[in-house]
C-alpha cells in the first residue's frame, strides 16, 4: 500500500511538471504573430501522414533512417507497457493485462523485447557516429557543449530505460520459473531469458532486482518526460503539429505585407479605401516579430544538421548555418520567456534577435535555394526567418549590400535591375 502511495505521489508530481512546462512553451510560442494554417486540412493531413509518421524525408541518409525508425517505433509501442504499468503501480497488481488479453500477451511482451533490443542497438549506434565517428555534421559553431551532451544525455538515458526493462523481464521470467508469490506464469521473453542465466536464483535477489527495475524504468520514464521541454528532443510531441501547420505555399513565394499591399492600392486607384491594418515593425527584428508557427519550429528543431551540411553558403564557408538560425531564435525566445516570468510581459532586456544573436552576415550569406527547407524531416523553414529579418533590415534601417541598393536603385529610376534607361533597353536588338 505504501508503494502505491508512493507512485501516485510521483506520478502526479510528475504530471504537474509536465503541464507547468508545457503551459511554458505554449505561452512563448504565442508570444509570435498570429498567421493562418487552418487552410486546406486534407491536404495537411496527408502531409502529416506522409512527413510525420512515414518519416519519408528520414529516408535519404538510410542508415540514419533505419536506426531511428528502430527508435521511433520502439518509442510508441513499448510505452503501451507504461500503461500497464502504471495500473500495477496504482491498483498494486502484476502484469492487469495478462490475463484480458491471453495468448496476445505473450506475443504484445516478445514483439516489447525484440523492440527494445532493436532501440538499444540503434542508441548505441547513434553514439559512436557522435563520439567515435564524430561525422561532420554534428559539428559546427552553434554545437556548443550543452547541444552535444543533450544529445548524449539522451542516448544514454534510452539504453538505460530500455536495459532496466529488459533486466526486469529477466528477473520477472525466473520468478515465474520458481512459481513465486504473485510471479505468475504469463508473457513470453526471446530477450531476456537470454539474460536470465547471469541474475541469481534465490527468489529475495530477484525480486529486488525486478522491483528495482521497475521503480527505475517508471520513475526514468516521469524524468524523461519532463527533461523533454529542455531539449532538443521535444520533436518527438512537436513534430506531428508542426508539420501539420506546414506552409503549402511553393516554396519560395514570399508572402506580402498587407499594409505595404494597400498603400500600393490608394497609390493606383485612388477611391480604394484601405482596410485598417496596425503596423508593428516591417519585417523581423526579434522573435515577437515572427509568427507562432515560426517560435514552434525553433522549439521543433532536432538539431540533426541536415538543413546545415546541405546549404551551399555553410559549405562553401560562409558563416551561415541554418541550423544555427533556429537555434539561436529557439535560446532569444526561452530568454524572453525567462524574463516574462521574472519581470512581467512588459519587461525590455535591450536585446534582440537581430545582432545579438543571429549576425547581418549571416543573413546576407543566404542564397534562398530552399535546400534548408527541403532537407529538414519536419519541415522547418528557416528561410522564413531569415527573409523576413532581411525585411527588417532593407524596410526599416536602409541596410543592404552595395550591390541590391544598386539594384533598388535602377529598379526606381528605369523599371529594371540594370542600369540602362527604358528607351535604351532594345539597343542590342539594332546592333545585333
Amino acid at each position: 500500500m505504501i508503494g502505491q502511495v508512493i507512485f501516485i505521489i510521483i506520478l502526479l508530481g510528475a504530471a504537474y511538471l509536465f503541464g507547468k512546462n508545457v503551459a511554458r512553451v505554449r505561452r512563448n510560442i504565442l508570444l509570435g504573430r498570429d498567421t493562418n494554417r487552418s487552410d486546406r486540412p486534407a491536404d495537411r493531413w496527408a502531409i502529416m501522414a506522409k512527413v510525420a509518421l512515414g518519416q519519408t524525408k528520414m529516408v535519404k541518409r538510410p542508415v540514419a533512417a533505419v536506426m531511428h525508425f528502430f527508435i521511433y517505433v520502439g518509442f510508441v509501442i513499448i510505452n503501451l507497457e507504461v500503461l500497464e504499468i502504471m495500473i500495477d503501480g496504482i491498483f498494486g497488481s502484476h502484469r492487469v493485462f495478462s490475463k484480458p488479453l491471453g495468448s496476445l500477451y505473450g506475443l504484445l511482451i516478445g514483439g516489447f523485447e525484440i523492440l527494445a533490443l532493436l532501440v538499444l542497438v540503434s542508441c548505441v549506434v547513434f553514439l559512436a557516429r557522435r563520439n567515435i565517428l564524430k561525422l561532420k555534421r554534428f559539428s559546427g559553431t552553434e554545437m556548443t557543449a550543452w547541444p552535444k551532451s543533450d544529445a548524449n544525455y539522451i542516448l544514454a538515458i534510452e539504453i538505460l530505460l530500455m536495459s532496466a526493462f529488459l533486466t526486469m523481464n529477466a528477473a520477472d521470467y525466473k520468478l515465474q520459473l520458481l512459481h513465486f508469490g504473485h510471479y505468475v506464469t504469463a508473457g513470453s521473453f526471446p530477450v531476456s531469458n537470454l539474460i536470465a542465466p547471469l541474475l541469481p536464483s534465490g527468489a529475495g535477489a530477484l525480486v529486488a532486482i525486478e522491483r528495482g527495475c521497475w521503480w527505475f524504468h517508471i520513475i526514468g520514464i516521469l524524468a524523461f518526460l519532463n527533461y523533454l521541454p529542455y531539449s532538443k528532443h521535444f520533436h518527438i510531441l512537436l513534430a506531428f503539429p508542426n508539420v501539420y501547420y506546414s506552409n503549402l505555399k511553393p516554396k519560395g513565394e514570399f508572402s506580402n505585407m498587407a499594409s505595404v499591399t494597400n498603400e500600393v492600392k490608394a497609390m493606383l486607384d485612388p477611391s480604394f479605401v484601405p482596410e485598417t491594418t496596425e503596423i508593428t515593425r516591417f519585417g523581423v527584428k526579434d522573435v515577437t516579430d515572427l509568427t507562432w508557427k515560426n517560435l514552434m519550429e525553433a522549439y521543433t528543431c532536432t538539431e540533426c544538421g541536415r538543413c546545415t551540411s546541405v546549404c551551399p553558403a555553410n559549405i562553401t564557408g560562409k558563416l551561415l548555418s541554418p541550423r544555427k538560425i533556429m537555434m539561436d531564435t529557439r535560446d532569444r525566445l526561452t530568454e524572453v520567456g525567462n524574463n516574462i516570468d521574472k519581470h512581467g510581459k512588459d519587461y525590455t532586456d535591450d536585446k534582440t534577435l537581430l545582432d545579438n544573436y543571429i549576425t547581418r552576415e549571416e543573413l546576407w550569406a543566404c542564397t534562398t535555394c530552399n535546400a534548408c527547407v527541403e532537407a529538414c524531416p519536419v519541415n522547418i523553414n528557416p528561410l522564413e526567418i531569415i527573409t523576413e529579418m532581411r525585411r527588417y533590415l532593407v524596410m526599416e534601417e536602409s541596410q543592404a549590400p552595395a550591390s541590391l541598393n544598386n539594384m533598388f536603385g535602377n529598379m526606381e529610376n528605369n523599371g529594371a535591375p540594370w542600369k540602362y534607361s527604358q528607351a535604351d533597353r532594345l539597343n542590342w536588338a539594332e546592333k545585333a
